[in-house]
């Protein structure tokens, strides 16, 4: 796969959707790609983490707008995401196959207690990601200036952004009621 199309989709559709993006934690071994596409956001202030609980556990209550993690989820997990995130905080999270049914019904679900709009898109060759949000919804509120403004951008425009969040019938009617858009 092309790495900066996962790159770019894994960054640019939360941070164009966020009416204002400016403090990103990106939770990564290997931070540096993802880093340098939120680098194209002038505005934005970014921290990384690495993969510990314990790192996450130790940051400060609703200091960030956006979380993007390649960490696998789980209740404590989401539990500190959620503790992290300000009040219209969106997180966007790397996630089983929508193949593996079963679990990502129960990461879904389990994001379901803390944000209310949960929602796969395609990050590119058949892959998904999913984005959880608190208040904003990436197909309404994206931010059209700044997602056709973004200088060096190989893949991703507001085009891109909206028809990523397309899903194939079959899609919708297995996670029918867990999908929340």
């Amino acid at each position: 796969m092309r790495d900066f199309i996962y790159n770019e989709m894994m960054v640019h559709v939360p941070l164009c959707t966020s009416k204002e993006a400016k403090d990103i934690l990106v939770i990564s071994d290997k931070a540096e790609l993802l880093s340098a596409e939120v680098a194209r956001h002038k505005e934005s202030n970014l921290k990384t983490s690495g993969c510990s609980l314990n790192e996450i556990s130790s940051l400060g209550d609703a200091s960030f707008d956006v979380v993007i993690s390649e960490m696998s989820s789980d209740e404590a997990y989401l539990s500190h995401i959620n503790r992290v995130l300000r009040k219209d905080g969106q997180f966007v999270t790397a996630h089983p196959s929508l193949d593996n049914v079963e679990a990502n019904k129960s990461l879904m679900k389990t994001l379901g207690k803390y944000f209310k709009i949960i929602m796969p898109y395609n990050i590119g060759n058949g892959k998904t990601a999913l984005l959880a949000s608190k208040e904003y919804h990436p197909t309404a509120d994206v931010i059209l200036q700044r997602a056709d403004m973004i200088d060096g951008l190989s893949y991703y425009n507001c085009d891109i952004h909206v028809a990523s969040f397309a899903m194939g019938n079959y899609i919708r009617k297995e996670y029918l009621g867990i999908i929340k858009n």
